[in-house]
């Protein structure tokens, strides 16, 4: 792993931690757009979204039930955004996959 996110998962660099089990880290992003910022990623490697295959969708299912509990935890269980970016296009800058989990305040109308 050669990311900043493989490195933090790897205990190479350090990071504000909420969650982690052997499958999935979820820490506090150090650039937030709103009160509540939080990213989750799997400690397996994919590139994006798109590198996700059938085999793996169970960990996606599990990164949902995370997102979900710290929403809970975190008091923004009644609204929330969830997203990830799939390649340069959409902006991702770290080819890790990794979702954000933004709330705590408003948020703006997209689309």
């Amino acid at each position: 792993m050669t990311t900043v996110f493989g490195k933090i998962i790897k205990g190479e660099l350090q990071a504000e931690k909420v969650f982690e089990n052997e499958r999935i880290l979820a820490i506090k992003d150090i650039h937030p757009v709103a009160p509540v910022h939080i990213l989750i990623m799997p400690k397996k490697e994919f590139a994006n979204l798109q590198s996700v295959t059938s085999e793996d969708y169970p960990l996606l299912s599990e990164i949902f039930a995370v997102a979900q509990k710290l929403a809970k935890e975190f008091g923004i269980e009644k609204g929330y955004r969830l997203l990830t970016n799939n390649g340069s296009d959409s902006g991702q800058e770290v080819l890790h996959l990794h979702f954000h989990l933004i709330g705590g305040k408003r948020l703006g109308h997209i689309g």
